[in-house]
């Protein structure tokens, strides 16, 4: 996990991502990415300069037949405290409200029951599994169908809801997450959702892929663009 952490430990100093006495709540999905970040947080507690309390929140939307027993093993493991929310999102997606385009309307409904539950369990920060292959794909998605130049912040501060939003890595290649999940038998639950891998950022994650490969360095001057901050800056 060197590699990671030394992402993590450089987005957190970089951004001022945790401060002394936080509270950090990582919410898991069960994906690779989320679960590759609680694990690494919770190492990153023993030389954290900040001190902090890490514990782990689920929003299980109700799917049947989808057991999170992998992840609640695994937090017992590593000692993370760890809490699911039960909720019905996918059936009022799926069949109440019949969406064609569901992803949105999951994503809001489960960003707010997780926000909640935060509150519930006086939590003071998200920290969210975004690595720095999202990012791109987010700010070509926001570029192609949004028609605007813009990708998520590593850090934020939801004013209404008092929530620091951090997504400590953001430096931390999709490719290396892989690596590590396998290398440290990390548990990974496959979603049930009947819209995994059939997105518009599995088509933009495909196409950035073919880009790649016939521009060599390419991705790592997309970053670098990101981070320039002499040059627009993209993290909103």
């Amino acid at each position: 996990m060197k590699k990671i952490l030394g992402c993590v430990r450089k987005a957190v100093q970089d951004f001022d991502m945790i401060q002394d006495g936080a509270k950090v709540a990582v919410g898991i999905s069960g994906g690779k990415d989320s679960m590759t970040l609680l694990y690494a947080l919770k190492l990153f507690q023993r030389f954290s300069p900040a001190k902090y309390d890490l514990e782990a929140l689920t929003i299980s939307l109700g799917f049947e037949d989808f057991s999170l027993q992998p992840i609640e093993d695994f937090c017992k493991k590593i000692n993370v405290p760890y809490t699911i929310k039960e909720t019905k999102i996918a059936q009022i997606v799926f069949e109440a409200r019949k969406e064609k385009n569901p992803c949105s309307l999951c994503a809001n409904m489960r960003r707010g029951a997780l926000h909640n539950l935060m509150k519930e369990r006086s939590l003071t920060t998200l920290a969210l599994g975004h690595h720095s292959d999202d990012a791109i794909e987010t700010l070509f998605l926001n570029i192609f169908y949004a028609g605007s130049i813009s990708t998520f912040s590593p850090k934020s501060f939801m004013s209404r809801k008092k929530i620091h939003v951090i997504r400590p890595m953001i430096y931390a290649k999709e490719s290396e997450i892989v690596v590590e999940v396998k290398r440290n038998n990390i548990p990974v639950v496959t979603s049930p959702c009947p819209m995994d891998k059939n997105t518009k950022r599995e088509e933009m994650k495909s196409r950035l892929k073919k880009v790649y490969k016939e521009i060599p360095g390419g991705r790592d001057r997309v970053m670098t663009a990101l981070k320039n901050k002499n040059q627009i800056n993209l993290w909103f």
